[in-house]
């Protein structure tokens, strides 16, 4: 029975600090923008991995059933070429944006 009280007692107290401090759920504190940004360029970059593997099925696809025909396997070729320049050119475009906006966070917040 002493144990059962102690647990109550436990339970009650943590229930009240938690009343006391809230349950981990802050108001905004600005840094809500950040994040809808965060998530936005992760979603625009998954996009853009998927596209881009797609892409590679495709000129693979030609390239597979050119059966020969010079043309066809050009155009997949080109079209792999485009792909890759076309990542590397988005992987870039965000590495440049990320150290852009780690630096302005860095000098705005003083951390």
């Amino acid at each position: 029975m002493q144990l059962a009280q102690e647990l109550k007692e436990g339970i009650l107290e943590s229930l009240e600090a938690t009343g006391e401090t809230g349950a981990g759920f802050a108001e905004s504190t600005g840094s809500d923008l950040p994040i809808i940004v965060g998530r936005i360029i992760s979603g625009a970059l998954t996009l853009v991995g998927i596209i881009f593997v797609v892409l590679l099925i495709y000129a693979g696809f030609l390239w597979m059933t050119a059966a020969g025909n010079e043309e066809k396997v050009t155009k997949a070729k080109k079209l792999l070429t485009q792909a890759v320049i076309g990542l590397g050119i988005t992987l870039a475009a965000y590495a440049i944006t990320t150290f852009v906006v780690n630096g302005l966070l860095t000098a705005t917040t003083g951390g």
